[in-house]
């Protein structure tokens, strides 16, 4: 089975943006943004929930993550991306990192972004609501896992070029 990209998953503050462009450069690969793809091409993500919703942005996501995946490389997806059954179906052929961080980190990390389901009085909690509610997913796509939490996130970059190295020779 050929596995062509290298996919980040996680929730939202995870790192998955940082960590992939990283990545990718080690590997020499290209790097591939679902959420950002969809802001290009879109505009802004606040916008987007705003003057079309939360539907029309998962219908848009799921455009960019189908064209990220066929290009290859080092592609990140938006938390949510995962949520739909066609992304799931199409990660089975690649390699899948779970990014993963923990809420205090987390809450440092979100504080004052213009992300939309993170909107009301208390972004923590509800970033800990969305990312119980994905978690199962999340974990039952990965073939591997990564924290984030701690350390020099070249710590984590090293950590998934060294297993995607492995991987490659397999």
């Amino acid at each position: 089975m050929t596995r062509c990209a290298l996919v980040l998953i996680g929730p939202m503050g995870a790192g998955k943006t940082s960590v992939g462009r990283r990545v990718a450069k080690a590997l020499g690969r290209r790097f591939y943004d679902s959420d950002i793809a969809v802001v290009r091409e879109h505009g802004p993500m606040d916008t987007i929930f705003a003057e079309h919703g939360e539907p029309a942005f998962r219908a848009w996501e799921r455009e960019a993550v189908a064209s990220g995946l066929a290009r290859g490389g080092v592609v990140s997806l938006g938390g949510g991306a995962v949520l739909n059954t066609d992304t799931q179906r199409d990660l089975a052929r690649h390699r899948v990192a779970l990014l993963t961080v923990e809420p205090r980190v987390v809450a440092a990390r979100v504080a004052g972004t213009d992300r939309p389901l993170l909107g009301g009085d208390d972004a923590r909690a509800r970033w800990e609501q969305i990312f119980r509610e994905r978690e199962p997913v999340y974990r039952r796509l990965a073939d591997r896992t990564f924290d984030t939490s701690h350390g020099p996130l070249q710590r984590v970059v090293d950590a998934i070029v060294t297993w995607a190295r492995e991987e490659e020779d397999e």
